[in-house]
Formats: structure tokens, sequence, C-alpha cells
């Protein structure tokens, strides 16, 4: 088995295990308490981790299936209607949802090349992209949980994780917004929850982001605004892509409202 996968599942697996501490718990009107994702509960956060992780699989294993799928959703994927096609199931049968999805998930992509090509919502991604996309989405999602239930997680060196699929969707932030990516490089430079440096992009490049790898993560998975995050932008190029950076596959984000003022 390639190490890459084993280690990106390990990565998973240990983000999933936080997500499912923070709901195990909850009774019925529990799993119904409202998030930041407008209209959207916890029993939605979770329905929409075991859906897609169901999905994910399926473009691995089943490529043609979900190429077939995929064409015949000719209006494209509404995460609001996937997420009210699950709201008859209590918080019980979701979390056993998402045990079992998650899971198939690990077992399957353990076992896979990192190098095979996936088809998924945006352009193809290997098989090592796919399973760091879902750690990427499991960390956003219970991003929301955990501003619903008013509890701060701990950030880990997990976190390089999404902030790579963050500055790797550069070009689609740009393609989703329907604007042309600019020739100027960024150049990304976070610190790590241990105080070590990620860095991405020429040293030389005159335009910058540069702080905290959570404000940066929380940025570009559209959890926070980036007025409300310690980020030094400098740069036409790195303050455009910072206010359209979106690390998720899907039509444009609207993003959330500044909570700072002054």
């Amino acid at each position: 088995m390639p190490v890459e996968m084993t280690a990106l599942a390990a990565d998973l697996a240990a983000e999933s295990a936080v997500t499912r501490a923070l709901v195990a718990g909850l009774d019925e009107a529990g799993w119904h308490t409202p998030t930041p994702a407008a209209g959207w509960d916890i029993a939605d956060q979770i329905s929409h981790l075991a859906y897609f992780d169901e999905v994910t699989v399926r473009s691995a294993v089943h490529p043609a299936e979900f190429e077939a799928e995929l064409t015949a959703a000719r209006d494209g994927v509404n995460p609001d209607a996937i997420a009210a096609r699950f709201r008859d199931r209590s918080g019980a049968q979701l979390l056993e949802w998402f045990d079992t999805s998650r899971a198939d998930l690990l077992s399957t992509f353990r076992n896979l090349d990192p190098r095979a090509r996936l088809p998924w919502f945006g352009p193809a991604m290997s098989a090592a992209s796919s399973l760091t996309a879902r750690i990427m989405e499991t960390w956003a999602h219970t991003q929301d949980i955990a501003d619903a239930l008013g509890v701060t997680r701990e950030p880990t060196s997990r976190l390089r994780h999404v902030a790579h699929i963050g500055v790797g969707a550069r070009a689609f932030s740009y393609a989703v917004h329907g604007k042309a990516l600019p020739e100027a490089p960024v150049r990304v430079e976070l610190t790590g929850p241990d105080g070590d440096l990620w860095a991405w992009g020429p040293a030389d490049a005159a335009d910058r982001v540069t702080g905290p790898a959570l404000d940066f993560c929380l940025l570009v998975t559209q959890r926070r605004h980036r007025d409300d995050l310690a980020l030094v932008i400098q740069g036409p190029a790195a303050t455009e892509w910072m206010s359209i950076a979106q690390a998720f596959a899907g039509t444009a984000g609207t993003g959330r409202p500044r909570t700072t003022h002054g």
C-alpha cells in the first residue's frame, strides 16, 4: 500500500473522530441546532459528509456510473436539495450512516494508487487529492458544527491538507466566478499550529498571503470573512484571490458575513 494514502487515510480518520465526538452525545433537539450555514442544522452537516463520502467512493470504484449521474444532473448538484432529502432521518441514523460511509471511504482509498485519476464535479483529481479534499470538507463542515455548539477546536498539523487544497484551488476559484486567472504568482506563507512555516509559490513573488494557517483555512473554506482574520494580503493578485478563494467544488460560494467592526 502506498505510504502516502495510508498517511492521508490516518489523518482523515483522526479528523473524523473530532467530528464524531462533537455530535455523538447530542439529543434529537441538539441535532437540529442551527449552524452558520444558512438553512442548515447539525444534522444537515453530517448528512452532507455521509452523502459525499458515498459519492467519492463511487467516483473511485464506479467512475462510469459517477460520470453518468453527473451528466444527468444538468443543473448541477444542489447541496440544499440533497440536505432536504435526508431530513426524515434521526440523529442516530445519521451518525450510523456517517460511520458506515466514512469507514467504506477509508478502506477503499487506502488501497488506491495515489496517482489514479478520478472524476469529480470540477476537474478530475488524483486519488490522493480526492482523499485530501475529504479531509478539507470534514474539517470545514465540522467547523460549522463547532460554531453551532460554541466549541473551539484545537488546530492541528492536519490543517496543512486544508491549506494545500486551498492553494491548489486558486485557478478553480477564478473559473467558478467566470474570471481569468492572473499571470502573477502568489506566495503563501503560513504558520502552522506548532510554529513551523508552510509555504507555496515562488519565494520572490510580489503578491503574498501570510499569517496563521488556521486563518487561511477558515478563509479558503469560506468559514470566516477575511476582515475577521489575521492574514496579511499584499498585491492585487493576492487581494483578488482572497476575495473569491474557494477550496470546495461546486458553484461559487457566498462566504460568511463580517463580524468585526471598525
